[in-house]
């Protein structure tokens, strides 16, 4: 496994606008990203960020149009998610994804959800799971965030109804659900770089009328962590 020698050799990757915004404004980068194609924006703490836009085809996209494996040494899908039934996490967490999960990508039968690799199609070829394992760096950074280790889902339809909730949670065993971290992981695969997916805590899933928002504060926590990884990779603590 490759050193990492700073945070020069990490690439952030956001979804939404305002996800980006919180990471630019936090690392010292500039965070009007309005109109702006995808660019890997760099920024006075060290990392590069891009903003990719939302789901499993842009996050793909904008990760491999910017992705340098000659210098890009670790990739970090960072961003806010929402907790699934039984998790444990709270509202303003930090959850690291020991695997990203690709929860609906699949055939739905009278029987149950069978997943593409058990169809025979594999996001990597040869593996046996539906999931992009996460980097072992993220139990490091579990420790110094007091952050929560687990599986995270990606899924093409977040969950609005309790049903589909634990529907997510039954098949993952997920601690939160995102859009975008199976499809960077993938990227980051093939590409043969270190990849982990970590998540603020941001709202609950299940009844769309009784969910729990707290966005502004998963947005500001997002800032710290990202803040948190390039000083101690600057530094060298997690390595």
């Amino acid at each position: 496994m490759k050193p990492l020698p700073g945070a020069t050799s990490l690439l952030f990757v956001t979804a939404a606008r305002k996800e980006a915004a919180a990471v630019l404004d936090a690392l010292g980068g500039i965070s009007d990203l309005a109109g702006k194609p995808w660019v890997a924006h760099p920024t006075a703490a060290g990392p590069r960020v891009v903003a990719t836009g939302v789901g499993k085809a842009a996050s793909a996209g904008g990760t491999a149009w910017v992705l340098d494996p000659t210098c890009d040494l670790l990739v970090v899908n960072l961003g806010v998610a929402g907790s699934l039934p039984g998790s444990g996490v709270e509202l303003g967490d930090v959850v690291i994804g020991t695997e990203s999960v690709f929860a609906d990508e699949g055939l739905v039968t009278d029987s149950g959800f069978l997943d593409i690799a058990a169809l025979g199609f594999p996001p990597i070829p040869g593996a046996s799971r539906s999931a992009i394992a996460g980097d072992v760096l993220g139990a490091e950074f579990a420790h110094g965030l007091g952050a929560h280790l687990g599986p995270v889902a990606t899924v093409s339809t977040c969950s609005g109804t309790d049903g589909a909730a634990k529907s997510v949670a039954a098949r993952t065993g997920a601690l939160a659900e995102a859009m975008e971290g199976g499809a960077v992981g993938v990227v980051c695969a093939r590409a043969g770089v270190r990849f982990v997916e970590i998540r603020v805590i941001s709202n609950t899933t299940g009844d769309r009328q009784r969910q729990v928002w707290a966005l502004d504060h998963a947005l500001d926590r997002l800032g710290a962590v990202a803040g948190w990884l390039a000083t101690h990779l600057n530094r060298g603590d997690a390595l």
